[in-house]
């Protein structure tokens, strides 16, 4: 009798269904805690080797970058989304200016800013595209050339600053083409927002030309990468910033922190290594932060896979302790003036705010409570509003009766210029970046006129997103850690211009 092909054998169900979750079984394996934060602590060894090499300082692009980068090394932060970058979705962020690298770029003749990508892709949109239109609206906003002036201008010569430069290797010319399109009216809405930008200019020697530099092949699982590739990578970024810089204009190195793995399953051949390790940390991490990984590093490596939920559990508790006690954890523990007058700050909940020295507060604490009981004092507002994206919503029924206390405090006579005592409106929240500059937002709209006097009539007044979009770019130049989210902003929008409340 002669012997069944393989198409003949047929499997149980059960069998079928083992298989699968033995795959997926591996998979999760792969994709452990413990690979995540060894691949971290692989690819923040090439990081320090870019900025040893090129002698820049770093920039975290947040979330992600942070987790490749020392605190001890980190710069500054940035916020490039590769959303603005996805193909036919281009966009420049006038919500994320990212003005605050100018006078570090200027002052070290450039920067490198770290990001990283999950599998599959060599770099991230926002290296690859977003920084590189960011470089080039900057350029034509603060270096104008004469041609910018005819129309239609003619088009800008291979090395002008006018021009976007992208990674060959990563953006078409035909995209690269339409992006190039796309940024006169990138330009405009930057002076929309009616900036000073001669301050701006004075931060910078030069304009800027994004360098791109991404990790060389290697094998990955902690074993380092092939180092003779690596130093001639090195070697040749080294020449591409000295010639960027011999051309006249600042680099800007957009720093990949992980090397490519290409196709699924590919962890259990590379020794666990994972690409963008670092990326969605809200599936993985269990409330592990970057400034939390990189404080207990040691301990969290030396732990074993079913050691490391409790041991993470227990860092992030004492962290929560340390920051409500000190304040310990890098966050805004101080409040920060964001409307350019010295009048609306905000700040982190515990932020030291003496009441008694006149100044108006409101404190948006996360556990939900009755608007009745809001009201704390002449001068105190202590609005429950709760947390996540729920907050959000709640902000929208929130606001009108935040600004009408706001605005009664700034229009009682003892708080005019007359006597002397300073105006001084102060909004706390848990991050100091999100909610409580949503209210100072629309404060900001809401209490005063166009010349920054606090609005004495009561008749109607009316917004538009062009206004509210001016005014949320002076609070984002004078506080750039500023990250208000769209759902916290969509809240303010609808309140400024629904006026039937």
């Amino acid at each position: 009798m002669a012997l069944p092909t393989l198409d003949q054998i047929i499997f149980p169900e059960q069998a079928n269904h083992n298989f699968s979750r033995i795959l997926g079984d591996l998979k999760r394996a792969n994709l452990s805690i413990s690979n995540r934060l060894n691949s971290i602590c692989h690819d923040a060894a090439f990081v320090n080797d870019v900025a040893d090499a090129l002698k820049l300082p770093l920039v975290a692009n947040e979330r992600c970058g942070s987790w490749y980068i020392d605190p001890a090394r980190k710069a500054a932060s940035a916020y490039f989304k590769s959303t603005d970058g996805h193909t036919g979705q281009w966009k420049f962020s006038t919500r994320r200016l990212n003005l605050q690298l100018l006078e570090l770029i200027g002052e070290h003749d450039g920067c490198i800013i770290v990001d990283s990508t999950r599998r599959g892709k060599r770099m991230p949109d926002a290296l690859s595209k977003t920084v590189p239109t960011w470089c080039a609206v900057l350029n034509r906003a603060l270096f104008p050339s004469e041609s910018a002036a005819l129309t239609p201008p003619p088009p800008p010569p291979p090395h002008d600053h006018d021009a976007l430069s992208t990674p060959p290797d990563a953006v078409s010319p035909s995209e690269a083409s339409q992006m190039t399109a796309l940024l006169p009216s990138f330009v405009s809405s930057l002076l929309s927002l009616r900036l000073d930008l001669a301050p701006l200019r004075q931060k910078l020697a030069k304009p800027l030309r994004p360098v791109w530099i991404t990790p060389p092949p290697g094998d990955g699982g902690g074993n380092g990468y092939d180092s003779p590739t690596e130093a001639n990578l090195l070697a040749v970024a080294v020449e591409e910033v000295e010639e960027v810089r011999r051309a006249g204009f600042h680099p800007v190195v957009c720093c990949t922190a992980s090397r490519r793995v290409a196709g699924a399953g590919t962890e259990m051949v590379a020794g666990g290594y994972i690409q963008g390790a670092g990326d969605d940390t809200e599936n993985w991490a269990r409330g592990l932060t970057a400034g939390v990984f990189w404080r207990w590093r040691a301990e969290l490596l030396a732990a074993t896979e079913g050691d490391l939920p409790g041991l993470i559990a227990e860092l992030v508790e004492r962290e929560e302790r340390e920051t409500e006690g000190e304040g310990k954890d890098g966050g805004v523990r101080e409040v920060v003036e964001v409307e350019g007058r010295g009048v609306v700050f905000v700040g982190r909940l515990g932020a030291r705010v003496e009441e008694e020295e006149g100044a108006c507060v409101v404190r948006l604490v996360p556990e939900v409570t009755d608007r009745e009981g809001w009201v704390k004092g002449e001068r105190c507002l202590e609005v429950g509003i709760g947390k996540g994206k729920g907050a959000s919503r709640v902000l929208r029924d929130a606001l009108p009766k935040i600004c009408e206390f706001v605005l009664a405090y700034l229009r009682r006579p003892e708080v005019g210029e007359d006597d002397g005592a300073p105006r001084k409106v102060v909004v706390l929240c848990e991050s100091g970046k999100d909610l409580s500059v949503g209210i100072a937002l629309a404060g900001y709209c809401w209490c005063f006129d166009d010349e920054g006097r606090v609005r004495l009539g009561d008749g109607e007044v009316s917004f538009n997103k062009a206004a509210i979009r001016v005014r949320l770019g002076h609070i984002v130049t004078a506080y750039p850690e500023a990250n208000p989210n769209r759902a916290t902003l969509q809240s303010v929008n609808s309140f400024l211009m629904d006026w039937r409340k």
